[in-house]
């Protein structure tokens, strides 16, 4: 079952993101909401909206692959941030998140994500670890990492990128700048 945000569901509709909010608001449209309070809407009831309203249905671009991107970090309001921010974007990211170490290892294998965002002071992970884990497994090695901290210094960011994170962000996160460096590690701006 495929799950769509607002902003998927309007570029899928080919209308703004309001408009599928008013859809919703309005009754027309099923929806829920996360526990971050976003809406998502079912594909299929998207898709059974616009038959009933006459509307076409879009057929869906093939071979266009969602970039996948995992969030890590044990504060549930960063996580927030960074999906709410990244899913803001045009790009339609497939996201998902692990609140620890042992949860991100697993999502890592079963998720396969192109893209980590990881925060190394977490109480069970140690971030230096985890990049070279990834960056030195055959599987792993492509995926893009770019790691938070509101303890890092130059030195410290420099070791990380030793240890093969593709890119550094003190917290606060400036989200402006991390949603151009996704994109950019992930292929889809220059």
């Amino acid at each position: 079952m495929e799950i769509l945000t607002v902003s998927q569901a309007s570029k899928y509709c080919k209308v703004s993101p309001k408009t599928i909010i008013n859809w919703i608001e309005a009754g027309h449209l099923k929806a829920y909401k996360t526990v971050g309070g976003h809406r998502r809407i079912k594909k299929e009831d998207l898709d059974q909206f616009l038959k009933e309203k006459g509307m076409p249905v879009v057929e869906e671009a093939k071979g266009e692959e969602r970039k996948k991107i995992l969030v890590v970090d044990d504060d549930k309001i960063i996580v927030e941030t960074i999906v709410q921010a990244l899913e803001e974007d045009e790009f339609g990211y497939e996201m998902i998140s692990a609140s620890d170490g042992f949860e991100a290892g697993l999502q890592v294998s079963h998720f396969k994500p192109d893209l980590l965002i990881l925060d190394i002071m977490m109480p069970d992970i140690n971030g230096y670890e985890v990049c070279q884990k990834i960056k030195s497994n055959p599987e792993t090695k492509d995926i893009k990492i770019i790691v938070l901290s509101a303890y890092l210094n130059d030195e410290a960011f420099k070791q990380m990128k030793e240890y093969g994170a593709d890119a550094c962000f003190s917290k606060p996160l400036p989200l402006e700048q991390l949603k151009y460096e996704v994109a950019k590690l992930l292929g889809l701006k220059k």
